[in-house]
């Protein structure tokens, strides 16, 4: 719930487009003015209904050069993969491949299949809804052991299928569809299924599904697994004390597969939050409207199927990234924030800031 909290955000009355310019510079100079450790933050407001597209930056992108933080420069954005790939899954599910309530047992490979079922899990009761949900009751792989593994072995290039077999030695099956556990493995399998559609590696499904080429998503990709996109300027920095990293010097296999991997810049992860909940991507309107339907109470999770749906007074679309990403979508208003903050332990505080003073400005009518 910290991270939610930039989310204080998005709206009343709006006042001019050069003044609110004005305003959200001055509060991001003014917070980045008291944590300057926080190193750099990127802001993107999206609001056509109003006709804002703006970003800006402040800070650096690199604390060993000190070199200036663009608002055009992309980073990774961690597990604000997760929206894109439940966006092709629907769009799988629009093209009638399967169903939401499908169970997984026939969409996984044989070999996924055979070891999960030899681990005690029965893949007949968990669903694409279950993946999508974070309900399936699978173990992730992602544990603190993982993390140590990784601040040890920086550049070790993991592979899908050695995480696939982490999240079965290190676990045993749960209930299914009774209780939300966040877990990457979940996503990792999403993007199996893809493979298994569509017949092609899943970021390229991706991309086709989620029509990159027609809305000039120019400026998006799986980090390692496609090619770096032309004028594009380099990847910022990102940094977490807790294990001493530096984005450049992790390998990106450990949060590659559907989890995480994609980079983009904030624009651009503002404007495909935007495609999709103006009908841009999924056009079936009952499907997009399970994307933001709770699955299961909300006193026992407020996530959905690839996001957050949260009431803060106003209906707020969420999802956040573990670099320090955080994306929100109004209805209400038809406007997305995107805050990036290049040093992970600020995140928490810098985006309430952000949040009250959006909030002030950006409120639908």
């Amino acid at each position: 719930m910290k991270k939610i909290v930039l989310l204080n955000s998005l709206f009343i009355p709006l006042i001019g487009f050069g003044q609110l310019q004005t305003v959200f510079k001055h509060k991001v100079d003014s917070i980045y003015d008291k944590n300057k450790d926080a190193i750099g933050i990127i802001v993107h407001v999206e609001a056509p209904k109003k006709n804002i597209s703006w970003s800006y930056a402040k800070g650096v992108t690199n604390k060993s050069t000190n070199k200036t933080l663009e608002h055009q420069q992309p980073v990774l954005i961690a597990s604000n993969t997760k929206p894109y790939v439940a966006a092709a899954i629907l769009r799988l599910v629009e093209k009638g491949e399967f169903t939401l309530d499908q169970p997984i047992v026939s969409l996984l490979s044989k070999k996924t299949r055979h070891l999960f079922e030899n681990d005690g899990y029965n893949l007949e009761i968990i669903t694409i809804k279950h993946l999508l949900s974070h309900t399936s009751g699978i173990q992730d792989y992602v544990d603190e052991d993982y993390f140590e593994f990784v601040n040890q072995h920086p550049k070790y290039k993991w592979k899908k299928e050695e995480q696939i077999k982490r999240s079965i030695d290190i676990g045993s099956p749960q209930p299914v569809g009774e209780k939300f556990s966040y877990a990457d493995i979940n996503y990792l399998l999403l993007t199996e299924i893809i493979e298994q559609k569509t017949n092609l590696p899943f970021y390229a499904a991706v991309r086709q599904l989620l029509r990159f080429k027609e809305l000039n998503l120019t400026r998006t990709w799986f980090i390692n697994l496609e090619n770096y996109p032309e004028n594009t300027l380099p990847l910022a920095h990102q940094y977490a004390d807790k294990y001493n990293w530096d984005s450049y010097t992790i390998d990106p296999s450990w949060d590659l597969y559907g989890g995480g991997g994609i980079a983009s810049t904030a624009k651009e992860t503002a404007l495909f939050f935007q495609y999709v909940f103006d009908g841009k991507i999924i056009q079936d309107k009952q499907l997009l409207e399970a994307m933001h339907t709770y699955v299961l109470p909300p006193d026992k999770s407020k996530y959905c199927l690839g996001i957050y749906h949260f009431d803060l007074g106003f209906n707020a679309y969420y999802h956040g990234g573990w670099w320090g990403t955080d994306v929100i979508y109004s209805p209400e208003s038809d406007a997305t924030i995107t805050v990036f903050t290049l040093q992970k332990e600020f995140q928490h505080l810098i985006n309430p800031f952000i949040g009250k003073e959006f909030q002030k400005l950006l409120i639908a009518e």
